[in-house]
C-alpha cells in the first residue's frame, strides 16, 4: 500500500495525546475540553478523508509539473533530501503567513485556530480546504526539480514535525534551539488572539524565517487562544464553512464590483471605508468565558462510543484507500462526514440532531454491507452490521426520550 506518511503516524499522535492527557492530570492543568478536543479531531478527520481525494489531483499537478517543466533533474540521492526540506518551509512560510493575510485563503485555514484551548488534538484540527488555496505555493520545488517521492518525504515531515509543538506542556526549549526552530513558545504565540501576537510566528519548521522577515514575536504575555470572532460551534463540518460564509454576506452587502474583489484578498477583517472599514483585533475582554454547553452526561457518552467507532472506520478506510472502488471510497467518505456533522449537531444539542442521528444509524450499516460484502460470508457481515444497528439504535432511543433539546 502507498500510504501518506502523515497516515503512519496517527496512531503515534493519539499515543501521545494520551501522554499529555495524564501528564497534565498529574500536574493539575486543564487544557482539555472533551467537545473541544473532539471536534479537533473531527475536523482532522474531516480533512483527511477529503485530502485522501483532493492529494491524488494536487500531486498529480505537481508530478505532471516536474515531469515537463522541470528545469533541472534533480536524482533521489541523499542530499535532494535536505534540499527539498528547506525549499518546503521556506514556501510553506509564505502559503502560511498569506493565509493569514488574505481573507478567502484565511477561510481555508482558520478552521486550525478556532480551538479556543491548545493541545495536541489541536494539531489535528485542520482544514479540508486550505490545500486548495496553498499548493500552488509548492509548484517551484516541482519547477526545480524536487522528484515528487521526494517532494511528499519534506511535507511528511515539516507537518510531522509541528505536531508537537501544540502543546503548553513544554515551556521553552534550549536558547539555542529556539533561535533556529520552530518551538512550542513560538507556535503558542502565533494561536493566540492577542492583538500583539496576531499574524506572527507562521513558521512551519525553521523559526529563521519569522525573524528574516519580520514576523516574529516572542512569547511574553499569556496568550488567549482562538479566532477574534469565535466559532461558537462543536461541529466540524460548518467549522470548514463558516468564514466563506461570512465573506459570502459581506460580498452580497457591498455595493461596488471592485470592493467585492478587494474582499477576497484583503486582511479579514477588512471593508470598504464607507462601510466602516478594518475591523481591527481588539483586546481579550475582562471575565471573557470559552464557548461551551450543557448536555445530558448520557448523551456524551453515547456520541464518544460513535465517534470511536468512526475514528476506527477512518483509520481503516485510509490505510485501504488504494484497495478500494471509486463507489466504495465515496460511499464511505461521505458517511464518515455525515457522522462528523451529526455528532457536532448532537453536541450542541439541537433539535436536528434526532433526525441526523436515526439517519446516519440506518445509512453506517447499509454502508458496511456493501464495503464489506466480497471480504467475508454475507450473512456475517449482515449480522455484525444488524447488531451495530439494534445496539446502537436502542441505546439512543433510550436518550433521546430523556435529554431536553435546548436549540432550534
Amino acid at each position: 500500500m502507498d500510504i501518506n506518511p502523515i497516515v503512519i503516524a496517527i496512531p503515534v499522535y493519539f499515543l501521545l495525546i494520551g501522554i499529555e492527557i495524564i501528564y497534565q492530570r498529574i500536574q493539575a492543568v486543564k487544557s482539555y475540553r472533551l467537545k473541544d478536543a473532539m471536534t479537533n479531531i473531527n475536523c482532522g478527520v474531516v480533512s483527511q478523508i477529503t485530502g485522501a481525494f483532493l492529494l491524488v489531483v494536487l500531486f498529480g499537478l505537481y508530478g505532471m509539473v516536474e515531469a515537463r517543466f522541470a528545469f533541472f533533474d534533480i536524482p533521489v540521492v541523499w542530499w535532494a533530501f535536505p534540499l527539498a526540506f528547506v525549499m518546503f518551509d521556506f514556501m510553506y512560510y509564505w502559503a502560511h503567513r498569506l493565509s493569514h493575510e488574505i481573507n478567502l485563503f484565511w477561510a481555508g485555514h482558520s478552521v486550525h485556530h478556532q480551538s479556543e484551548e491548545y493541545n495536541l488534538t489541536v494539531a489535528l484540527r485542520q482544514s479540508s480546504t486550505q490545500i486548495l488555496w496553498t499548493f500552488l505555493f509548492y509548484l517551484p520545488l516541482a519547477l526545480v526539480g524536487i522528484d515528487p517521492k521526494v517532494f511528499i518525504a519534506a511535507q511528511g515531515i515539516n507537518l510531522i514535525y509541528q505536531f508537537w509543538i501544540h502543546t503548553e506542556s513544554i515551556d521553552k526549549m534550549p536558547k539555542w534551539f529556539e533561535a533556529i526552530f520552530n518551538t512550542p513558545s513560538h507556535h503558542r504565540v502565533h494561536h493566540a488572539r492577542n492583538p500583539k501576537y496576531i499574524d506572527k510566528n507562521h513558521a512551519g519548521t525553521l523559526i529563521i524565517w519569522d525573524k528574516l522577515f519580520g514576523t516574529f514575536v516572542p512569547e511574553e504575555e499569556k496568550p488567549y487562544y482562538g479566532i477574534t470572532k469565535p466559532l461558537k460551534s462543536w461541529n466540524a463540518v460548518w467549522a470548514n464553512f463558516e468564514h466563506y460564509v461570512s465573506i459570502y454576506k459581506d460580498f452580497k452587502r457591498i455595493p461596488k464590483f471592485t470592493d467585492k474583489l478587494r474582499l477576497l484578498v484583503k486582511k479579514p477583517g477588512w471593508l470598504p471605508d464607507y462601510m466602516g472599514g478594518y475591523n481591527a483585533p481588539k483586546q481579550i475582554e475582562e471575565g471573557y468565558k470559552k464557548f461551551d454547553n450543557s448536555t445530558p452526561r448520557k448523551l456524551n457518552v453515547y456520541v464518544i462510543v460513535q465517534f470511536l467507532v468512526i475514528l476506527v472506520a477512518t483509520l481503516l478506510f485510509l490505510y485501504y484507500l488504494q484497495e478500494m472502488n471509486n463507489t466504495e471510497k465515496i460511499s464511505v467518505a461521505l458517511t464518515i462526514i455525515l457522522s462528523v456533522a451529526t455528532f457536532g449537531v448532537l453536541l450542541e444539542n439541537r433539535r436536528g440532531g434526532r433526525i441526523a442521528e436515526y439517519l446516519r444509524l440506518i445509512v453506517v450499516p447499509v454502508v458496511i454491507i456493501y464495503c464489506l460484502a466480497n471480504l467475508g460470508p454475507l450473512w456475517l457481515i449482515i449480522l455484525l452490521a444488524g447488531i451495530y444497528l439494534a445496539v446502537s439504535m436502542g441505546w439512543f432511543i433510550s436518550i433521546h426520550r430523556r435529554f431536553a433539546m435546548l436549540k432550534a
